[in-house]
């Protein structure tokens, strides 16, 4: 897509400062780090979310994140990872390609959990629980 921001970097338009790249995936370094090591996991196809993509090509994108999660251990050595995934605009999504943050962390760095942590309402989450049913894989 001539007007997104990914697709413009996987065409050489705009520089990214690459850590892993593929035949159909590339890893790069964010520009607004949240903190050190904060790198993007695309696949070079647009897909624009979660919805948009095959589970196929899911699959091997969430591979993908796993390797560059591993590279990132390997020569940063943070104490964890977080690994997020966000789609469209209420979902935090703000470059509509898909894609994974992988954010190195450490004991002690200033990121804090992105919602506060509380217990669900028992009759709610009954109520959630019959109204979506269990589906099987």
């Amino acid at each position: 897509m001539s007007d997104c921001l990914f697709c413009k970097i996987i065409a050489g338009d705009i520089s990214a400062r690459k850590i892993y790249e593929d035949e159909e995936f590339l890893s790069f370094l964010d520009i607004f780090p949240a903190n050190r090591g904060h790198a993007l996991v695309i696949p070079k196809s647009h897909h624009q979310d979660i919805q948009a993509i095959s589970e196929e090509l899911y699959g091997k994108l969430a591979l993908r994140v796993k390797r560059v999660s591993d590279i990132l251990t390997e020569k940063l050595s943070p104490d964890g990872v977080t690994v997020f995934q966000m789609n469209k605009s209420a979902g935090w999504q703000s470059v509509f390609h898909i894609h994974f943050h992988v954010i190195p962390r450490w004991d002690g760095d200033d990121l804090h959990k992105p919602w506060s942590i509380a217990p669900g309402v028992e009759s709610e989450l009954e109520e959630l629980q019959q109204l979506i049913g269990l589906h099987r894989g």
